[in-house]
């Protein structure tokens, strides 16, 4: 299941809290070589952990699996402070708008073939189902390139906002994807999981210890 926290819900379950940052970290820094995220502490955390921002994650057992932040772009967020260059002209902005960031699947659950396991389908699954709960549907997201052909096969409209740019190893391009039920459908039907994956309530694995 797909849990959806807040920063302040996140920060009050300080297990939880951890194993997140440092499963950004891993991803990001050491695997992905974004040195400027670099920190003594292991942990990866930025600016755009506020108090808007929405945390979706995946457990498996007692491991967090999974993990996608989502931000809303009525506020500045990652493409307008930080990836500018990848963006020619201002980029699309509204309440039906989000950008999804630090999508990061563990490396002990990457079971799929071409890079989409099936933690990785739970996180698309679980932002196409949040967002249409609230009248969201379209997200920026910065990806490699080939990302934008697997999103246009499971049914999103993807725009390409710019031209694709060197970040650490990647290469990344920011493209809007645009969502239906229908795109839903279809991401359900390539799971073969046809059940809402958000689950209601919080984790409590993490949970028992609390901050003070």
């Amino acid at each position: 299941m797909l849990f959806c926290l807040t920063t302040q819900e996140l920060m009050e379950r300080p297990d939880l809290w951890e194993a997140v940052h440092r499963l950004r970290y891993q991803i990001f820094v050491e695997e992905m070589g974004w040195e400027d995220l670099r920190r003594p502490d292991g942990f990866e955390v930025d600016q755009f952990d506020h108090d808007e921002a929405v945390h979706q994650i995946v457990l498996r057992g007692n491991e967090v699996a999974g993990y996608q932040r989502m931000l809303p772009t009525t506020r500045p967020h990652l493409l307008t402070e930080v990836l500018t260059d990848l963006s020619e002209g201002t980029p699309p902005s509204g309440p039906n708008i989000w950008e999804l960031t630090r999508y990061a699947v563990a490396p002990g659950f990457r079971d799929g073939r071409r890079g989409v396991s099936t933690v990785g389908t739970e996180l698309i699954a679980g932002f196409v189902e949040w967002g249409l709960k609230r009248g969201v549907d379209k997200v920026i997201i910065e990806f490699e390139p080939m990302w934008v052909l697997r999103a246009l096969q499971l049914h999103f409209l993807a725009t390409p906002l710019g031209y694709q740019r060197t970040y650490g190893n990647q290469q990344v391009v920011a493209t809007l994807l645009s969502f239906n039920e229908h795109t839903l459908d279809v991401v359900r039907s390539r799971r073969n999981h046809h059940a809402p994956v958000l689950a209601r309530g919080y984790p409590d694995m993490f949970g028992q210890r609390r901050a003070s």
